[in-house]
């Protein structure tokens, strides 16, 4: 069974082949897909649930696809769904989002709760219904960068029952307890089932 992965972020098309490593796992690009989908919705799964059905109705395959980002208790849970535009510098980077974001919290009583939030969506051909399911992982975050591995708020990102962030973690640990990892989980029982839906 041929599935698209649904996005042309590599970090994110690396961690879903390395999770699912045992379906056909194909990307836009192989595809000829070059398209970005506006990711206007309110939460997490409408993303999820826009870029799996745009991608799907454009291939005619299986689409996977998710929205993710972070949400830190006393920032009412910014930066959300707009994870990536957090930050308000033009061009701005992994880095620059990063600093912003501890800029926000300097005058906020530590430890700075925060949380990865991921929905991941499936599309079926022909099929009207898009399948959800939700990953969590809480943390903190720390006003020092540690490590060199992950991607976007991955260096911030610490895991008080590990003693380590995200960035510390192999990829193989940080798909076991990630929220990307946990939804794909999920995903891979749905995908098991899709005779039965």
């Amino acid at each position: 069974m041929r599935i698209l992965i649904g996005t042309n972020n590599r970090h994110k098309i690396q961690e879903i082949q390395d999770i699912l490593f045992e379906y056909e796992l194909v990307t836009p690009a192989e595809l000829a897909l070059d398209f970005d989908v506006e990711e206007d919705g309110k939460t997490f799964e409408e993303n999820a649930e826009k870029k799996a059905m745009f991608f799907c109705k454009k291939s005619g395959l299986i689409t996977i696809a998710d929205d993710s980002g972070l949400e830190v208790e006393c920032l009412d849970n910014a930066p959300g769904i707009y994870s990536h535009r957090y930050c308000p510098k033009p061009h701005a980077t992994d880095a620059d989002r990063r600093q912003y974001l501890i800029k926000n919290l300097l005058d906020k009583p530590r430890p700075w709760c925060a949380r990865f939030y991921c929905a991941a969506a499936i599309a079926v051909p022909g099929k009207p219904d898009i399948l959800i399911a939700q990953g969590i992982c809480p943390g903190e975050i720390i006003d020092e960068e540690r490590g060199s591995g992950g991607f976007g708020y991955d260096p911030i990102f610490y895991i008080p029952e590990l003693g380590k962030t995200f960035s510390e973690l192999s990829e193989s640990e940080k798909n076991n307890i990630s929220h990307r990892g946990k939804a794909m989980e999920k995903v891979r029982v749905l995908l098991e089932n899709l005779g039965e839906y």
